[in-house]
């Protein structure tokens, strides 16, 4: 069984869903842990962690947004096109570019102190950052490659449709179904 657009998509969405899932808990945990610090303490005052916590938030729900978009086929919303997806993608991986670098500036050579909970938690939020930026460029990659082997910027951004040459067929707006049911 061949491995559809939709459900590329759709498993792309859910490892960056998963992927911010498992770094907001490491935030949420780097959270705990400072706040257990004396006032003044210089390992409190983290904003990347706080941009950070918010870039995870963003991402599951726009992931959970587009796994349901592309699966149940909707239409007709604001962002329910191919632009609409890229709009959103830029400024999820322009919050993940920015939090990752900041990260592995801050925190990317903790070898030193390993053997230490807290550095331990902070070297997973670098990974996993840069594995959440990683999923979110792939999505922009394979949706900018549909757009642009199909002229479909426009289009609804399930994908489940064929080139213009296919009359418009479809009950629920403008998008041309791959096969009639």
């Amino acid at each position: 069984m061949a491995l559809d657009l939709s459900s590329l998509r759709i498993v792309s969405y859910a490892a960056l869903a998963v992927f911010s899932f498992i770094n907001w808990c490491l935030t949420i945990a780097r959270l705990s842990y400072t706040s257990n610090l004396p006032r003044g303490d210089t390992l409190n005052g983290d904003p990347d962690i706080v941009e950070l916590l918010i870039t995870c938030m963003m991402s599951i729900a726009w992931a959970l947004f587009l796994i349901r978009t592309i699966y149940q086929r909707v239409e007709g919303n604001l962002v329910s096109t191919f632009r609409g997806e890229l709009v959103g993608l830029f400024v999820i991986w322009m919050f993940w570019t920015v939090g990752g670098a900041i990260a592995s500036q801050s925190w990317g050579n903790l070898g030193w102190c390993a053997q230490f909970q807290a550095c331990q938690i902070l070297s997973a939020i670098v990974a996993f950052c840069w594995l959440s930026w990683l999923a979110v460029t792939f999505n922009l990659g394979v949706s900018l490659t549909f757009i642009v082997a199909n002229n479909a910027l426009l289009e609804p951004l399930h994908g489940q449709w064929v080139g213009p040459a296919v009359p418009n067929t479809s009950q629920t707006g403008n998008s041309r179904p791959v096969s009639a049911v």
